[in-house]
């Protein structure tokens, strides 16, 4: 979801005017409020993996009055292009892919130069008779900030004012070949609390419990665990305030990219050749072992080496040394 701010932008630049509508799950609706290219964020409430044609179908024919030109889609599934086939949008455009055929009168096939997930986005926004579009100056995903309500959370929450404060993000949805180990986090933090760092844990609230087994060996006042305390619009606020955010390859890794901060970040099964952090304020930390990437869910090895050989030591000094030399993200023009 955040990369494909960097389609939206594109696509504002070069047709200022006409609106952005974007489809997506109720999750991600905050992410979209704060994109200023995206007019409406439209809820298609289905689970994961769910089919909902039914769904699919009344959302597609509740949106014909809206007469859009274009539909891009960028999911490769075939269920993604439900919903603008149904809304008869005339110009339907994505990849080949799932037999996708009738549903998209748009195909692109893809290119070799194509070798990351936000250049496949740019390029559904250029015509197809341009080459493919790598990525561009000026594109990459900013996110707006709400400064009222980011006072609010450090008034409400009490959090410090008068230090340095890095954000750790232990979590990652995927599984655990992509989650640098808890205990691991958990030394660190113990290491930054010790030079007068605060430490903020953010995550989901199904994260709860990993935000304690980070928190709870630190045993000090400057470690707080924010896990499920926060929205998913507060978690932007707060990460755009941090020094620096450790993280593994996850979303919140994205929106902290998106929202200045420098970030450290860890890969294990996944590749920062795919999916970078879409910013010049970033240190990464990756093994390239003869067995990455694999992009497995779990080590299919058993032995986790990819995250496992990546220290505490070298992720403290990535911090430190950011901490002690910043450089905010700054947009190229």
């Amino acid at each position: 979801m955040v990369m494909a701010q960097s389609l939206y932008r594109l696509l504002k630049q070069r047709t200022p005017a006409p609106a952005i509508d974007v489809i997506a799950p109720s999750w991600s609706l905050p992410v979209l409020a704060r994109m200023p290219e995206v007019a409406r964020g439209l809820e298609l409430a289905l689970g994961h993996g769910e089919l909902g044609l039914g769904k699919r179908r009344a959302l597609g024919m509740r949106l014909r009055s809206e007469r859009y030109r274009q539909a891009i889609i960028l999911p490769r599934s075939a269920k993604a292009a439900l919903v603008p086939f149904f809304a008869r949008v005339p110009r339907r455009t994505g990849f080949r892919g799932e037999w996708r055929y009738g549903l998209l009168n748009d195909i692109r096939r893809s290119d070799p130069l194509l070798d990351q997930t936000v250049k496949r986005f740019v390029a559904l926004g250029s015509d197809r008779t341009e080459p493919a579009l790598p990525e561009l100056p000026g594109l990459r995903p900013r996110l707006n900030v709400d400064t009222a309500n980011q006072e609010r959370l450090w008034r409400e929450l009490e959090l410090p004012t008068d230090r340095r404060m890095i954000a750790l993000l232990p979590g990652a949805e995927y599984g655990p070949a992509k989650r640098w180990p808890s205990e691991r986090f958990a030394e660190l933090a113990s290491h930054l609390v010790a030079t007068g760092i605060g430490v903020l844990i953010l995550g989901s609230a199904k994260e709860r419990e990993l935000g304690e087994e980070v928190r709870k060996p630190a045993a000090s006042p400057l470690v707080r665990n924010l896990c499920g305390a926060t929205t998913l619009g507060d978690a932007i606020d707060v990460l755009a305030a941090v020094d620096v955010a450790v993280s593994n390859d996850s979303g919140l890794l994205h929106i902290a990219a998106a929202t200045g901060a420098h970030v450290i970040a860890i890969y294990g099964s996944s590749s920062p050749e795919f999916t970078p952090p879409l910013t010049d304020a970033k240190t990464v930390l990756y093994r390239a072992l003869q067995c990455s990437p694999c992009f497995e869910r779990v080590c299919p090895l058993g032995h986790l080496r990819c995250l496992r050989d990546i220290t505490v030591a070298a992720v403290l000094d990535a911090v430190l040394a950011a901490v002690q030399h910043p450089h905010r993200w700054q947009e190229s023009v």
